[in-house]
């Protein structure tokens, strides 16, 4: 069957809708006018409760990563264990030829020969002193080999729409430009670790510093101890990438996401990203639609044990607006439809349009509420013949 979209409309599904009285307008002086000076050649800020974009200079320009490579390494392992494949206390020994080729090679957690760390320690050791032979190990630990693992996050990135990045490698570790991202995707990126794996990215990331074998690191991040519910994301650093960023921090349930990439000094990275998030929550504010779990509406399914699987909200969903300024949206629910069976609760399956006159349509995920499995046999009938009298 051709699948084709199917939009509803929300004003005529869900009268609670708040809906502001005016199309935009400032009051008083533009708040904009306070951003301050960004001298990456590529920057992007991201609401990620609402989808917008803050600011943006060059967001789809491919460049070299280096660490920040490991972002995407974290999020498939997340998604690993989320399935069962790979368990947190799951020990995995260091392969000769492997500590061979990552001993003390750039950031390391200093794994020796004969260490067997657990699943946990290594993902610490990626995130929070961004250990590359950490990765190397977990990638061979989890999938038998670095190709296999990289498979994975090329398969990850397309999922996710990022449609201008590819991975060569789980660290980032310099590779002939043959590993490249952009702003937009790894803003994506991001936002899809925060709010697909919550539990997992709050128990991993934020750490200021890491111990583990009677050595002490730090985290390089530049907003860790700087920056209000600064908790994200990675830095990175190699003499081909120059100095890159991805920050994130969140306050009163918003977050906020930033890229900077291809600085010439770690100084200038760290002091204008600060002054850039903070410019982030002073001159937006967050004008909440719906709460995480919210229902929006239901979209028809094929070939499932039901005929349809409601929608809800993956996080806290909203719209944001210069502060002060006021703005009319219209809400639409977009989905590629029927779904086919089966469908796992909070898989991604439709999406909602917020249209702000004079603005680009914002496009935030909505997720499956419950599971659907594949129908059997008499399933297949009873919604076939229900279908037919149009029920």
């Amino acid at each position: 069957m051709r699948l084709k979209v199917v939009t509803i409309a929300m004003a005529a599904t869900l009268a609670a809708l708040p809906v502001q009285a005016a199309a935009p307008e400032f009051r008083g002086a533009d708040p904009l006018g306070s951003m301050p000076r960004i001298d990456a050649p590529i920057a992007l800020m991201l609401d990620v409760g609402s989808g917008r974009v803050l600011f943006s200079r060059d967001p789809h320009r491919r460049f070299v990563p280096a660490s920040i490579t490991k972002i995407m390494t974290s999020y498939v392992a997340f998604d690993l264990i989320s399935k069962g494949k790979l368990l947190l206390d799951q020990r995995i020994p260091i392969r000769p030829e492997t500590f061979r080729k990552w001993r003390n090679v750039g950031s390391t957690m200093f794994l020796p020969a004969e260490a067997q760390p657990t699943v946990a320690e290594l993902i610490e050791g990626i995130v929070t002193v961004s250990a590359n032979d950490a990765c190397v190990v977990l990638a061979e630990g989890a999938t038998g080999s670095v190709p296999a693992f990289t498979a994975l996050m090329n398969q990850a990135a397309d999922e996710l729409g990022m449609r201008d990045s590819h991975f060569n490698t789980p660290n980032g570790w310099m590779d002939e430009g043959q590993t490249y991202v952009t702003a937009a995707d790894l803003a994506t990126l991001s936002g899809a670790l925060m709010t697909r794996f919550p539990d997992l990215y709050r128990r991993f990331y934020g750490h200021s510093q890491m111990t583990w074998n009677g050595i002490t690191q730090p985290n390089h991040n530049p907003l860790y101890g700087h920056t209000e519910g600064a908790d994200g994301v990675k830095t990175g650093f190699t003499n081909e990438a120059g100095y890159g960023f991805v920050g994130s921090a969140q306050r009163n349930g918003r977050r906020l996401v930033m890229v900077l990439g291809g600085y010439d000094r770690p100084i200038d990275r760290t002091n204008q990203s600060r002054a850039f998030i903070e410019w982030g929550f002073a001159a937006w504010e967050a004008k909440p639609i719906y709460r995480k779990g919210s229902a929006l509406g239901s979209a028809a399914v094929q070939g499932g044990e039901a005929r349809q699987v409601s929608l809800v909200a993956p996080h806290d969903l909203s719209v944001t607006m210069p502060k002060g300024a006021a703005s009319k949206y219209r809400l639409s629910v977009r989905y590629k439809g029927p779904l086919k069976a089966p469908i796992r609760k909070g898989e991604t399956v439709a999406s909602l349009l917020v249209r702000v006159p004079g603005e680009p349509v914002h496009v935030l995920p909505l997720a499956a509420g419950e599971d659907v499995a594949r129908g059997g046999v008499l399933a297949r009938l009873r919604n076939g013949a229900m279908g037919l009298v149009g029920l």
